[in-house]
């Protein structure tokens, strides 16, 4: 995805700088600056409309910062403007997003990963006012999520919370509608948290270019008080676990795992593993549909297998394939063993490995025997040993060879 950008500050080298952070975030932007000492204020009628986002200095010209922010962000249909602070902090963010700021960055040590973040999120914002309204104190704690602030959304109640990340259930303050906040922990430039922010901002990537019913929508993306944040989509009736819970008929089971062997021959097509397949990640969004979530724990196939490199263990020892759990290289059938763990739970109401410990369930994983399906269940024995091989080999060979296999049968038990 390409981007336009407009850079304005006096400093040569620096905007220099944030050309080469742009350029390297970017494939073939289009860049533009500007330098306010030697043209001074930009025309009056200037629109910027030939751009996607502004990157603004606080100190332009001899004239204050803010001055620009107030007069550029209340041009109509004036790009978002994100402002570089050359003394960071709470209350000059504050005033920055008060005079119309749609977002604000160190000028100090720039972070290229939040950098290309809040690029993403205004080309998002693109069209719709870039200076927010006043805001109440009142409004201001109902903005709270955490210890972010994120205008544009107000806190209904917290979902759930992770070392990594806190989930909040929000309302869009624009549509009314209720969605899911997924908000970082650490801010995008604070040592160990670059890691674990690229992982965030490639979740964002990876969702925000699919469309498929059954994989979750992405409404947005931001960063607010060193925060990053996702906007997803919102489901009342939870996750698979409680239809696992309740029971679900051989045919049900088999087009869940339909859909989500469709969701998953997309995200494979995007050149995507899951990772992280569990009944937790598998939304219901009415009675008869199902959709994939959270990409967290993603990585592009073209990525070196790096991420448990330093003997961290990423994804849920109930549903990690041999390979995962021993931290050997894995592919697309990595996540067809955890679609095959999931839909012999489904069938079943029980987990096939289960022991004391995550290691010992890893374990079995890679050398206990196939479980067996009782009488009147065997039909779809050899689609699930299809699935749960030990040996990638011997598993289905991608989504599509997977996905033909649950046609076939739903076929059948429509004869039935």
């Amino acid at each position: 995805m390409s981007v336009r950008v407009l850079i304005i500050d006096d400093q040569n080298d620096f905007r220099r700088l944030l050309a080469h952070h742009v350029a390297t975030g970017f494939d073939e932007p289009t860049i533009a600056e500007y330098d306010p000492s030697a043209r001074g204020r930009l025309p009056a009628d200037f629109s910027g409309s030939a751009y996607d986002a502004v990157l603004l200095g606080d100190t332009p010209g001899e004239e204050a910062g803010l001055d620009w922010l107030r007069d550029l962000s209340r041009r109509n249909a004036f790009p978002p403007i994100i402002y570089l602070l050359s003394d960071p902090g709470v209350d000059a963010e504050e005033q920055a997003f008060a005079a119309g700021a749609h977002g604000c960055l160190s000028a100090r040590k720039i972070d290229h990963a939040g950098l290309v973040a809040a690029l993403r999120s205004a080309q998002a914002r693109r069209g719709q006012p870039s200076r927010p309204a006043p805001r109440t104190e009142e409004q201001s704690r109902a903005n709270r999520f955490g210890d972010a602030s994120i205008r544009g959304y107000r806190f209904a109640s917290q979902i759930a919370e992770n070392p990594v990340s806190s989930v909040y259930l929000a309302q869009s303050e624009q549509t009314g509608e209720k969605v899911v906040l997924k908000v970082l922990h650490q801010p995008p430039d604070s040592g160990s948290g670059e890691r674990t922010f690229d992982r965030f901002l490639r979740e964002y990537q990876i969702a925000a270019g699919l469309s498929h019913p059954n994989v979750a929508q992405v409404h947005g993306f931001g960063a607010a008080d060193d925060h990053a944040y996702i906007a997803m989509e919102y489901f009342p009736k939870g996750d698979l676990r409680a239809r696992i819970r309740a029971g679900i008929e051989p045919a049900q089971a088999l087009a869940y795992l339909r859909q989500m062997a469709e969701a998953l021959v997309v995200l494979h097509g995007a050149g995507v593993l899951h990772r992280d397949l569990k009944p937790g990640n598998v939304m219901v969004r009415d009675e008869a549909s199902v959709a994939l979530i959270d990409y967290g724990l993603s990585k592009q196939l073209s990525l070196e297998a790096s991420l448990n490199a330093g003997g961290e263990i990423f994804g849920t020892p109930y549903y990690m394939s041999p390979e995962q759990g021993h931290g050997r290289d894995t592919d697309a059938r990595s996540d067809i063993y955890s679609l095959g763990i999931i839909f012999y739970e489904m069938l079943m109401r029980r987990k096939p490995y289960v022991a004391g410990t995550p290691m010992q369930v890893i374990y079995k994983h890679a050398h206990a025997p196939l479980p067996e399906l009782p009488a009147h269940l065997k039909r779809f024995e050899g689609l699930l040993y299809n699935c749960i091989a030990k040996d990638p080999k011997r598993r289905y060979a991608s989504a599509e060879r997977l996905l033909d296999e649950v046609r076939e049968l739903e076929r059948d038990e429509t004869e039935r």
